[in-house]
């Protein structure tokens, strides 16, 4: 099996699936919504964000981005993992690239946003230290959450 993980932008037509598939997958999680419409790809562009690709055997399989929040923040936006690559630990490895890209464009604090229709997101936070917050964005129902990120060695 081949695994690559990928820089790209948020245009590239390479996350064709994956936007189209984390819009389905809004709609039928949380019925019609504009999440998608509420970040404009540049905000994705270094040097102030980022965006992965995992590909797996040529196929895109999960994905993920970061952008500014403020000075010391950014936020994780767009996670997804295609539905034939769940439970591989794909969306992990998504996040933990996404943190060192973060500590790497100078931020100290990361912050992310889910569904309360996304137990599986909410137990991999949890998981993985991430630490529950008041919601932030324009979703009182989201359940928020923050990473602490430590300068690496």
């Amino acid at each position: 099996m081949s695994v690559e993980l990928r820089t790209v932008r948020l245009t590239d037509p390479v996350l064709a699936p994956l936007l189209s598939g984390l819009a389905a997958e809004y709609e039928a999680r949380y019925g019609a919504n504009d999440e998608l419409a509420d970040a404009p790809p540049e905000q994705f562009d270094p040097p102030d964000g980022v965006f992965l690709a995992l590909v797996v055997d040529g196929e895109l399989a999960a994905g993920g981005g970061i952008r500014r929040y403020d000075a010391d923040t950014c936020e994780v936006k767009r996670m997804w993992t295609a539905p034939r690559h769940r439970r591989r630990g794909h969306a992990r490895r998504v996040l933990a690239a996404l943190e060192d890209c973060a500590r790497d464009l100078g931020y100290t604090r990361l912050l992310l946003e889910t569904g309360p229709a996304q137990p599986e997101a909410i137990a991999m936070y949890h998981d993985l230290g991430y630490q529950r917050i008041p919601y932030y964005g324009r979703y009182e129902f989201a359940l928020a959450f923050e990473r602490r990120l430590c300068a690496t060695i």
